[in-house]
């Protein structure tokens, strides 16, 4: 038996503001079975690619990839807002809305002998996927697989993703929203 995943996405109208409906995947991770089945797939989907470590991107990419990175048994990288990390890190800009932001992971992490499987829970507009993917190909990794819970494809990001030669599997679809 399949477990519908997209069942388990509670939706809330115009949160954070009015227009936007927001996929809540707190309600996913909530239940254990939706959960485990979420990681599960996202994992067998890797299996087999030679992936050393799983990138997770602040905060809910680090729920999602903690146990991507377990299942496969790799290492995990926490991709952290700019002044979380203690120690030597490297940052990447990006572009907000009104503004910038910036990411960061530790320096030393990972170098050109690693593989590395960005999650995340939802791509929407690709802005924070893309800085995290040329951060992360700065060190010299090899990045061209990310897994997401959701995709928003009337949004565009994963698009984006895969015009910078990432390969992109998302878990469930919300079509045109």
């Amino acid at each position: 038996m399949t477990i519908d995943l997209k069942s388990f996405v509670r939706t809330i109208p115009d949160y954070p503001k009015k227009g936007i409906l927001y996929r809540d995947i707190t309600t996913l991770i909530e239940n254990p079975e939706g959960f485990r089945e979420s990681v599960e797939r996202m994992a067998s989907i890797h299996r087999g690619l030679g992936i050393t470590h799983v990138a997770g991107i602040e905060a809910r990419g680090f729920i999602f990839g903690a146990g991507v990175a377990i299942s496969l048994g790799v290492g995990f990288i926490p991709v952290r807002k700019s002044g979380k990390l203690p120690g030597e890190t490297i940052g990447q800009n990006y572009a907000l809305e009104y503004g910038v932001d910036t990411i960061e992971i530790h320096a030393d992490v990972v170098d050109g002998r690693h593989k590395v499987l960005l999650v995340d829970d939802l791509i929407a507009t690709g802005g924070t996927a893309i800085a995290a993917v040329n951060l992360l190909r700065r060190t010299g990794v090899v990045l061209d697989h990310a897994a997401f819970v959701i995709d928003l494809p009337g949004i565009g990001g994963a698009e984006k993703l895969r015009a910078e030669n990432v390969s992109v599997d998302a878990l469930i679809t919300f079509e045109g929203e």
